[in-house]
C-alpha cells in the first residue's frame, strides 16, 4: 500500500476520535465481515485479535504469533477502502525492540493504527511495568513516524478488565496509566471493563484524552456514551461470538427440529455477498 494513501487514512481515522460522534467499531475478525461492515457505511474497520485468533482455532492471549495475526490484518486492509486499526494485543513481544518490529509490521500490513495492551499473560502478574510500557509506546510512536505512517495508538490497561489490584485504587491507578500513556504518544486510551456511567464520565474528565470503552450488555448505550464524552466504544469478540451463536442455533434447530428458520432469517443473499468479495479501490 502506498505510505501517503495510509498517512492519509492514519490522519482520517485520528480526526474521528475527535467527535462531534462518538466512534463505534464492531470489530471484524477476516475478509468478510470487514466488507459487510464497509457495506454498511462504517468509516473505518478495527480487528479483534480474539476473533482471530478463534477463527484460526487458538485461544485469545498471544497463542497465535505476530505474523499469523499480521497475514490476517493484511488481508482485510486490502480488501477495504477504509482506514483499518488492529489489534495487536501486547505487541507480540516483551522488550521494546519488539514493539518496534511489531509497529513496522503493522504499517507492512496495510494498517493505519493499532492496539496495545498493558499485560502480557492470563493473570496479574504479567502487568507491564508502567515506565517500560511508556517506553514502549514511545518506541511504537517513534518507529512509525520514521516510515512516514502516524500509526493511531490505542494505549490500553486491562485493570478493570482483569482485574488488576484491590478495587478501592482501580481508579485512580487506571488514570495514572492513561495519562502516562497519552503523554507517551498514545492518540486514544482504551479502559476494557468499566461498564459503570458515572466511573466512565469520571474517567473521560479525569484523563483529558479520547478515551476508548468496550462494549458489554451491561453497559451505557452508544447515546449515553457520547454524552459524557466517550470518544470510541469497541465491541471486541462480541460480533464474532455473536456469529457463532447463530451458527450453534442453526446446527440445534437443524438437527433437533429440522426446520430451517434461522438458516434463512436475515442471511445475506448470495449474489450480494459474492459481488462484495470482488476488487475494491483502496
Amino acid at each position: 500500500m502506498d505510505v501517503r494513501v495510509q498517512a492519509e487514512k492514519a490522519e482520517r481515522f485520528r480526526k474521528m476520535h475527535h467527535g462531534p460522534r462518538i466512534l463505534a467499531l464492531p470489530n471484524t475478525w477476516d475478509v468478510a465481515s470487514a466488507r459487510i461492515l464497509e457495506d454498511a457505511g462504517y468509516p473505518a474497520i478495527a480487528t479483534s485479535s480474539a476473533g482471530i485468533a478463534f477463527s484460526l482455532g487458538y485461544p485469545d492471549g498471544q497463542r497465535v504469533s505476530r505474523d499469523q495475526m499480521l497475514e490476517v490484518v493484511a488481508r482485510i486492509a486490502h480488501a477495504v477502502s477504509i482506514p483499518v486499526t488492529a489489534d495487536m494485543e501486547s505487541g507480540y513481544g516483551t522488550t521494546v525492540k519488539d514493539m518496534v518490529e511489531t509497529a513496522k509490521a503493522v504499517i507492512a500490513a496495510g494498517a493505519i493504527g493499532m492496539n496495545l495492551e498493558d499485560v502480557t499473560g492470563d493473570d496479574e502478574g504479567s502487568h507491564v511495568n508502567m515506565t517500560l510500557q511508556v517506553e514502549k509506546i514511545s518506541a511504537i510512536r517513534d518507529a512509525a513516524a520514521s516510515l512516514g505512517v502516524p500509526l493511531v495508538l490505542n494505549a490500553r490497561t486491562d485493570i478493570y478488565l482483569m482485574p488488576i489490584g484491590e478495587a478501592a485504587t482501580r481508579f485512580d491507578r487506571t488514570v495514572g496509566r492513561l495519562r502516562a500513556y497519552r503523554q507517551a504518544g498514545a492518540d486514544c486510551v482504551f479502559a476494557p471493563g468499566v461498564t459503570s456511567r458515572d466511573t466512565i464520565a469520571e474517567l473521560v474528565k479525569a484523563i483529558g484524552a479520547p478515551l476508548n470503552i468496550l462494549i458489554s450488555s451491561n453497559c451505557p448505550s452508544l447515546r449515553e456514551l457520547e454524552k459524557i464524552g466517550v470518544a470510541r466504544a469497541s465491541a471486541g469478540s462480541a460480533v464474532m461470538r455473536a456469529t457463532l451463536g447463530l451458527v450453534r442455533r442453526i446446527g440445534k434447530e437443524l438437527m433437533e427440529r429440522g426446520t430451517y428458520d434461522f438458516l434463512f432469517d436475515g442471511a445475506v443473499p448470495f449474489a450480494g455477498l459474492n459481488r462484495m468479495m470482488g476488487p475494491q479501490s483502496s
